[in-house]
């Protein structure tokens, strides 16, 4: 399994932009598909966004495409996540994922490692 660690989250005003980061150790990071969900209190957890293992493929849920955009660099093993035009409905806790599978899965069953996650408040 690979280890991942989330941050760049924190506080931020309707409209703003956020960029978070996941850091994953190992060396078969391109290997894996990585994914971004969130969790809003008293919800279920999220799918937001999902990247193919060489970034040539992404997926997006509905309510953050055209204002989120997930990417990653390899040579790094690094999964980004640029938040841009925030709404307070995106407040959650946000988890990265990595999953060894060939999809973009929007299930959080398809992945198998998981970060602590990272607090983003959207305030209004």
């Amino acid at each position: 399994q690979v280890q991942l660690v989330e941050s760049g989250g924190g506080l931020v005003q309707a409209g703003g932009s956020v960029r978070l980061s996941c850091a994953a150790s190992g060396r078969t990071f391109s290997s894996y598909t990585m994914a971004w969900f969130r969790q809003a209190p008293g919800k279920g957890r999220e799918f937001v966004a999902a990247i193919s293992g060489i970034g040539s493929s992404q997926r997006y849920a509905d309510s953050v495409k055209g204002r989120f955009t997930i990417s990653r660099d390899n040579a790094k093993n690094t999964l980004y996540l640029q938040m841009n035009s925030l709404k307070p409905t995106d407040t959650a806790v946000y988890y990265c994922a990595a999953g060894a599978v060939s999809y973009l899965s929007t299930y959080a069953s398809g992945f198998s490692s998981w970060g602590q996650g990272t607090q983003v408040t959207v305030s209004s």
